[in-house]
């Protein structure tokens, strides 16, 4: 009687750590299955943006830049001011502020930006100095402000726009396109969003520095056909040091 009394409670045992080493295996499954889809999200959220951004820009394959955006009517004038600033650098670092907004010429670190890039966000940006400089180098500069960048539409323009402009061995590309925030200075005129600048020395050839000027362009809304246009009349050539990538 005593044995089969403790075979029974044996049993018991068998079956109570049978039915936790079960839930202790569905746990563990659950586990690896959880585990599993956070990092496949993961993949995915990374993999999604690339994606996207390939998608939209099928939109412009075979669009010419100036087909690109707003016409040019949604552009101003242009203007220009007596630029000066051109060879005078400033180790990197050294806090700058400029009276324009945004910046075509002044002192500027002795650094610049490399070519390869075009496009660029808030969180990605080359500092002003760098950028002064390389306006100095003949590159044109699309700025944009925070109302752009909260317009997907414009933002796609605006990859579009870049995509047109890819490579660093044709100078005449010389271009980026970068965000203008409330922390680098005054907003744009009332009611324009983006911004074009050049640092010209007073036409292709000038060898007089007190012709250079800084050359802006406002516009209310992204215009690949006024970039295209800035460009043609403005070019990497008309610039203090033109040769420089």
């Amino acid at each position: 009687m005593a044995k089969q009394a403790k075979t029974d409670r044996q049993a018991v045992i068998d079956s109570i750590r049978s039915q936790q080493s079960k839930r202790e295996n569905r746990r563990g499954m659950a586990i690896v299955g959880a585990s599993v889809l956070v990092a496949l999200l993961i993949v995915g959220a990374a993999a999604f943006k690339p994606v996207k951004d390939w998608w939209d820009l099928r939109a412009y394959a075979s669009a010419s830049l100036s087909d690109i955006g707003a016409k040019a009517s949604a552009c101003q004038d242009v203007t220009t001011k007596s630029a000066e600033g051109s060879q005078d650098h400033v180790e990197v670092g050294t806090p700058l502020s400029y009276p324009d907004a945004p910046p075509a010429f002044g002192q500027h670190w002795n650094m610049w930006d490399s070519m390869d890039r075009k496009l660029y966000t808030e969180s990605d940006r080359p500092e002003l100095g760098e950028l002064v400089h390389n306006l100095e180098h003949g590159f044109t500069i699309l700025w944009y402000d925070e109302t752009v960048a909260d317009d997907s539409e414009q933002m796609d323009e605006l990859r579009g726009i870049a995509s047109k402009l890819q490579g660093t061995d044709n100078l005449r590309d010389k271009f980026k396109a970068v965000p203008w925030t409330s922390e680098d200075g005054k907003a744009f005129p009332d009611g324009q969003h983006v911004a074009f600048t050049h640092w010209s020395l007073g036409g292709v050839g000038e060898t007089d520095p007190s012709k250079q000027v800084g050359v802006w362009q406002y516009c209310s809304d992204v215009s690949g056909a006024a970039l295209e246009q800035f460009m043609e009349d403005y070019p990497y050539m008309d610039s203090p040091e033109p040769n420089a990538v």
